[in-house]
């Protein structure tokens, strides 16, 4: 089948592509996809454009942003050929969208800092979607995003109900406190209560890190890949000795360890 050979495509053209793909003659891949089936690769996508702007990465970030444009038109499409709605809706709803929430700038609101916007965009989404409690607000917070994200999105949003720790020192007391329940729970006979308790410990350490204006998803991908570089240098020496990390004890990896953080300062 041909097509249109150009320097430059448009979105209309990426729609074309979709609808020739899932025709009869076109893929047999792409036509027996459905919104399950590709939903995996939306969420690798968008990961991977994430990537490539932690890496500030030009050429990478505009590749990944087509293949999460790839994935906006197909599930589009998916819909459109059962006649619900199509990227058309799409595009008309988001545009309504950002027109409707920044009434400082497309009507006659007023914000003079992002602090006053946020405010007002709160208030406008909690009109849109019907959310009559405070409590909608945090239910309404997707139970799909990673854990640390979706913890600390609804400690925030509970913080502008007006629910949350006065200050540092009692978010730090508060963080001791579960530590110190986690601690008593390990040294009992019965640890059945475990997940609860290590859960707590991480969600008070969420609400501390908020003090810190810490970003908590950033801060343990940067600890991890701190601790694989730290493994890396420490299986080198470990590997320098003749022996594997494998057959060194606990005394000799501790050893490597202390000096690897040693040569790190």
């Amino acid at each position: 089948m041909e097509f249109p050979k150009k320097e430059k495509y448009t979105i209309e053209d990426l729609r074309e592509i979709l609808v020739i793909l899932r025709s009869e003659d076109g893929c047999p891949w792409d036509r027996e996809q459905d919104h399950h089936s590709i939903r995996k690769d939306f969420l690798e996508e968008t990961y991977e454009v994430l990537e490539a702007i932690d890496e500030e990465d030009a050429a990478l970030l505009q590749e990944e942003l087509g293949d999460v444009l790839l994935q906006v038109v197909f599930h589009a499409r998916i819909e459109e050929e059962e006649n619900r709605f199509n990227l058309d809706d799409v595009i008309t709803g988001v545009c309504q969208k950002m027109i409707l929430r920044h009434p400082h700038v497309f009507g006659n609101g007023k914000a003079d800092t992002s602090e006053q916007v946020l405010k007002n965009w709160d208030a406008i989404k909690k009109q849109e979607k019907s959310q009559k409690t405070d409590t909608d607000t945090l239910l309404s917070v997707p139970k799909v995003l990673p854990a640390l994200m979706r913890s600390e999105k609804v400690l925030k949003r509970a913080e502008r109900a007006g629910v949350s720790c006065p200050d540092q020192k009692a978010a730090v007391d508060l963080f001791l406190e579960k530590v110190q329940a986690l601690s008593d729970l390990v040294s009992s006979p019965c640890f059945s209560d475990g997940e609860e308790k290590f859960g707590e410990v991480l969600l008070s350490l969420v609400n501390l890190s908020r003090f810190f204006a810490v970003d908590c998803e950033k801060g343990l991908t940067n600890a991890t890949e701190k601790f694989i570089n730290r493994f890396s240098e420490v299986e080198k020496l470990a590997l320098a000795t003749g022996k594997p990390l494998k057959e060194a004890d606990s005394d000799v990896w501790g050893s490597l360890w202390r000096k690897q953080k040693e040569s790190e300062k």
